[in-house]
């Protein structure tokens, strides 16, 4: 990790689960983390908290929401007037409604849709486009996608869900395809956790309390802090290395 100190990552939903855990880790990995969410005081705290460790990096909290275009370019106008522009992406901001194919609310679709797919997508093209223009040619993009973007579970509850991850997998291979059409050495990973004990289950089922909770306690889950390691990992490895994606999931876990 030692190429990174200094340089400049955006992690996006890091107020809470594996966004804070990864913004935590490449702080302490000494880089400049730009950690952006809709409740921004949460990661504040962390920022605190970072700086009571004694880690070596800065986290940088910003409001955004990532489902409005124009606060996302503000964001990115906003990291090149202060930081120049962003070396590392990871777009990690994601949500499950549980809204099912036959009988689920238009709605609940489309804020899957702004936030998994358009969103990723758009910060995507903008990290691209900030390291094009500084000649950065050695960045990282990476997706943090779900393994409900590689199988379908028999749950309507996140049928949709599953459909916007599956687009995650898509773009994730099709922006590593266009970046060697482009001749770029930026690198694209999907990392695809299963069940993490985060909440996640809790926003999914925020009416039955009780029903996340047994998701939980049903089996040993991973912990934010894995996939954290997992996102260290990617970026670790050698400039000519391409991971393209780790599909992780606890020991107990059958799909």
């Amino acid at each position: 990790m030692e190429r990174w100190i200094g340089r400049v990552a955006l992690v996006t939903g890091a107020s809470v689960g594996i966004g804070a855990a990864v913004a935590k880790s490449l702080v302490q990995h000494g880089m400049k983390v730009v950690g952006c969410a809709r409740n921004v005081e949460q990661i504040e705290k962390l920022a605190t908290e970072c700086v009571s460790c004694g880690f070596t990096g800065t986290l940088l909290p910003y409001k955004c929401d990532l489902s409005v275009e124009e606060e996302i370019s503000s964001m990115f106008a906003w990291i090149k007037g202060q930081h120049q522009g962003i070396d590392v992406c990871i777009n990690n901001a994601g949500l499950a409604l549980p809204e099912p194919i036959l009988s689920g609310k238009t709605s609940g679709w489309k804020t899957m849709v702004d936030v998994n797919v358009i969103g990723l997508s758009v910060c995507t093209r903008e990290a691209y486009m900030s390291m094009k223009e500084r000649d950065v040619d050695d960045g990282h993009i990476i997706n943090i996608n779900s393994m409900s973007g590689h199988r379908v579970v028999p749950s309507a509850n996140v049928h949709f869900y599953s459909a916007t991850k599956y687009a995650v997998t898509a773009l994730t291979e099709g922006l590593r395809q266009e970046l060697r059409e482009t001749k770029s050495h930026i690198r694209a990973t999907s990392i695809s956790p299963g069940i993490v004990e985060t909440e996640f289950a809790y926003r999914l089922f925020h009416n039955n309390p009780e029903k996340a909770a047994t998701s939980y306690a049903s089996i040993k889950c991973l912990k934010a802090d894995d996939i954290a390691s997992a996102v260290v990992y990617v970026l670790s490895a050698p400039p000519h290395v391409q991971i393209g994606d780790i599909q992780m999931r606890p020991v107990e876990q059958t799909s």
